[in-house]
């Protein structure tokens, strides 16, 4: 296993991800974070109409990515749950369905974005109001400097994503930032890995709540909140915040997923 990235000054290696270097050994890795982030959904109480959705780029056939079978409720997802989702749709080795909206929308993300490993959308208390304003955020906290000049408004009125077509024009208002807001529709953040986007949705949802319980608040500075968002954005941020939540929320650490979703055996 490597770790992506070096640890900046002060941080362990273990702060970093590790990743598998082995194709095939990366691959189960990415299922059991998957299976892992959508549990983390669940406890959290988002996705319980099966409104949501995470994917997660296969290393071995980059054009298709992972994502969770239609109908199985997020909070018992395992492992042997997450499918394989080929360029066209359909799902490779499996019966089982997949979220038709969650392929729209991700599927041309993928497309659009080689650097992606994963991204993540659902319905929370805070993002969807939020999103109902139409508007970025502004860096009102030190978690909102995060996505200071590193988010977008997906400002259409296709807030059901029917085709493509929306996922297309979604991909291009992200362009090449971490998140973006889905107007009258909700929050989506894109990372170099699961734990990445995940962590940076839940920390995203949160930026979300603390802007509408504070609407007189007054912004942070240009400049200082440039510094806080690069000070925030050091390596491994999204991997030990993911950790965190995982703990707490899940009572395992991610390096430990396995025992709770089951484990992934790559043929």
């Amino acid at each position: 296993m490597t770790v992506t990235g070096a640890a900046p000054a002060g941080f362990a290696n273990d702060d970093l991800e590790p990743v598998a270097d082995d194709p095939r050994r990366e691959r189960d890795r990415r299922r059991v974070q998957l299976a892992l982030a959508y549990r983390l959904f669940g406890a959290l109480r988002w996705g319980e109409l099966g409104d949501g959705h995470i994917t997660a780029r296969d290393p071995l056939a980059p054009d298709h990515f992972w994502m969770l079978a239609h109908g199985v409720s997020f909070d018992a997802a395992r492992t042997a749950d997450i499918v394989l989702v080929a360029p066209d749709g359909t799902v490779d080795g499996d019966p089982r369905l997949v979220n038709r909206a969650g392929y729209h929308i991700h599927r041309p993300l993928h497309d659009a974005r080689p650097d992606v490993v994963a991204a993540a959308h659902t319905h929370t208390a805070w993002g969807t109001p939020f999103s109902a304003e139409r508007r970025l955020i502004e860096p009102v906290t030190q978690e909102a400097t995060i996505f200071f000049e590193d988010h977008a408004l997906f400002d259409d009125e296709e807030v059901q994503i029917l085709g493509l077509d929306g996922g297309r024009r979604i991909a291009a208002a992200l362009g090449p930032r971490r998140a973006v807001v889905l107007a009258n529709h909700g929050l989506l953040t894109v990372g170099s890995s699961v734990a990445d986007a995940v962590a940076h949705f839940v920390i995203m949802e949160r930026v979300a709540e603390a802007v509408l319980k504070a609407p007189g608040a007054r912004p942070i500075g240009a400049e200082a909140a440039r510094t806080a968002r690069d000070a925030l954005n050091r390596p491994g941020n999204g991997w030990r915040t993911f950790r965190w939540l995982a703990r707490r929320h899940l009572g395992v650490d991610p390096l430990d997923a396995a025992e709770l979703v089951g484990p992934a055996t790559t043929a």
